[in-house]
């Protein structure tokens, strides 16, 4: 069933990919904010997850503040993160990914398109610069959210933090969502190409007021918040 699984994703999840990346190329004489784009890749999103097999299920949405912009912070365990909290997150964001998802073809022309923004890990001035353009993001009132770990934790537990999404955090002085994602891990295992069935819980925290804290203390706070969110989701410690 795996297997079969595994060809129906792809069989099916192909043209359809091509078909609404001529859809987004369509849209861009009419909107050029990436709103569209995203709704489409949150669609998009959609029908991978229903061929993948995969349930989502959504706690804490009501922790989103409504009319203002913010930071989620999330953790990372597998590739399927990115569909899930793209079709499941019920408001308009943009990612701050690193830059190699962005030569992915189509996919990552795509983002490209919607305005989402890469980070260049090797280059630590250019990384800044990456910030500072999320940043203006952000007071333009659009949300962004970010993987402080930087990459996915094999072990489901947390990696450290980088500071990145928390010096965004003390420039924008926006309020901070910390978000718990448990169930992807074994969704398509690192360097395999096998999709999975999959129950996944992704938990919505309450906002940090940034304010208050620096830099280090904020990327702490978060870490405990997520891996209290974790504990409450039934994920791993």
């Amino acid at each position: 069933m795996t297997v079969l699984r595994t060809l129906a994703v792809w069989l099916l999840g192909l043209p359809v990919t091509i078909a609404l990346f001529i859809l987004v190329l369509l849209t861009l004489p009419f909107e050029r904010q990436g709103r569209t784009v995203h709704s489409i890749g949150a669609f998009w999103s959609r029908v991978v997850l229903a061929l993948s097999g995969v349930r989502v299920d959504v706690r804490g949405a009501e922790n989103i503040p409504s009319g203002r912009p913010v930071i989620f912070v999330s953790n990372h365990q597998g590739a399927f993160d990115i569909p899930a909290l793209q079709a499941f997150l019920p408001v308009q964001f943009r990612w701050v990914a690193k830059k190699s998802l962005f030569r992915i073809p189509v996919i990552g022309w795509s983002m490209s398109l919607a305005g989402y923004v890469g980070i260049d890990r090797d280059n630590p001035a250019e990384a800044m610069k990456n910030m500072e353009e999320a940043s203006e993001k952000i007071r333009k009132g659009t949300s962004v959210l970010v993987f402080p770990e930087g990459t996915r934790s094999g072990s489901g537990r947390l990696l450290p933090f980088k500071r990145g999404a928390f010096v965004l955090a003390r420039k924008s002085g926006v309020p901070v969502v910390p978000v718990a994602i448990d169930g992807t891990s074994g969704i398509m295992r690192r360097g395999g190409f096998l999709i999975r069935p999959s129950k996944v819980r992704i938990k919505i925290g309450r906002p940090l007021d940034a304010g208050p804290l620096d830099e280090k203390e904020l990327r702490n706070r978060m870490k405990r918040e997520i891996e209290g969110l974790l504990k409450r989701a039934g994920g791993p410690q």
